[in-house]
């Protein structure tokens, strides 16, 4: 008889996967493979992220994987911006180009319907072999072939077409600006790998699972994955939830006690963990989605037994010296204390010597 997972085992299986029960002392590339790929649509989430999860965390941990190229931002996960780790990119990139050129045809498909996309890649190709160039100046460029053409529409067509990563200082702590452009197996050093589709999914469900393919669909940008999915069924653990969708899972996999005490933590904007799935009922209510999960924004969240219990933002007056920390709370939180010394942690993490200001105030 298949297993019936509740609500609450499926989210402690979630933040033990996630790092998220005990912070973990496990060194910071390690984690960021254990995850599969860290956020990194803005500048600062993917160290908040981290700073979440690993215990003793600095920020030259991560940068210093960035300068040395063991880790790479780009785009990958459903077409958005991550960091992953420079071996596992290699692999997955060419895993989710399809959901790459999806999106670049939703958003310009109509005025590029009649460019030879072949003929564009291999120019953009080859501007920037051995070279950087910003998405603007790479745009400029193949305008110089194709005057008449929208430069936003070549820019970011190009880096749907061709596997490019972003090196740093560009998505480091508080470094924003013009986004660069180099050849990722350049960068990398190494050629892509060809791997099916198996292999992420065995990824995600270490990171992530029990988890629907609806869940998978949803993480990765990818379409069409069931039968990739019946294929390793005989290798999979199955479950179902409370609503009756199958879950799949490895074998062996951590399924903690449904009481395993969750520690208070703050998450950043659009973490994967509240972006993974499908349902996301096992991390929050839809009501609590609906102030979460706005159009294409994902607002950082507070965990509070394990589940959201309401959103914050931080603002740093660098020249004031002065950080204001405000957590807007969906219900009256439990324990003041604990979400008092977590925010105290980050506060300190985020903005070390500047004056801290904390406030709790009810979600309106």
């Amino acid at each position: 008889m298949v297993r019936t997972l509740d609500r609450r085992t499926l989210n402690r299986a979630a933040l033990e996967r996630q790092l998220l029960l005990k912070r973990s002392g496990m060194p910071v590339l390690e984690a960021v493979e254990r995850l599969v790929a860290v956020q990194a649509q803005e500048t600062n989430m993917p160290y908040i992220g981290l700073w979440a999860r690993l215990d003793a965390f600095g920020r030259d941990d991560l940068t210093e994987l960035l300068y040395g190229r063991s880790v790479v931002r780009g785009s990958i996960l459903r077409g958005t911006q991550h960091m992953a780790s420079a071996a596992d990119y290699s692999w997955v990139r060419p895993l989710v180009q399809e959901s790459l050129l999806r999106g670049r045809r939703a958003s310009f498909g109509g005025v590029t319907k009649d460019w030879d996309l072949d003929e564009l890649a291999a120019e953009a190709r080859r501007l920037l072999n051995g070279r950087i160039l910003t998405r603007p100046q790479l745009a400029r460029a193949l305008a110089e072939c194709w005057p008449d053409r929208d430069l936003q529409a070549l820019g970011w067509s190009a880096q749907a077409l061709v596997s490019v990563v972003h090196p740093p200082p560009s998505g480091t702590w508080d470094k924003g600006g013009a986004t660069p452009f180099a050849l990722a197996e350049e960068w990398i050093g190494r050629p892509f790998g060809e791997e099916g589709a198996d292999r992420l999914i065995r990824r995600y469900l270490a990171a992530f699972g029990p988890a629907s393919v609806k869940d998978f669909q949803m993480w990765s940008g990818m379409r069409r994955m069931d039968a990739t999915f019946e294929e390793l069924r005989a290798s999979l653990e199955t479950y179902r939830d409370e609503s009756g969708a199958e879950l799949f899972d490895l074998p062996g996999a951590p399924l903690p006690d449904a009481d395993v005490p969750a520690p208070v933590r703050l998450l950043p904007a659009f973490d994967n963990l509240i972006l993974a799935y499908a349902d996301r009922g096992r991390m929050m209510t839809d009501e609590q989605r609906k102030a979460v999960c706005i159009g294409s924004i994902t607002k950082p969240t507070l965990l509070v037994d394990g589940r959201v219990h309401g959103v914050w933002t931080l603002k740093h007056d660098k020249k004031a010296q002065h950080a204001a920390l405000t957590i807007e709370h969906f219900a009256p939180v439990p324990d003041v204390p604990a979400v008092e010394r977590e925010a105290d942690r980050l506060l300190g993490f985020a903005a070390p010597g500047a004056g801290h200001e904390l406030r709790l105030v009810p979600w309106s």
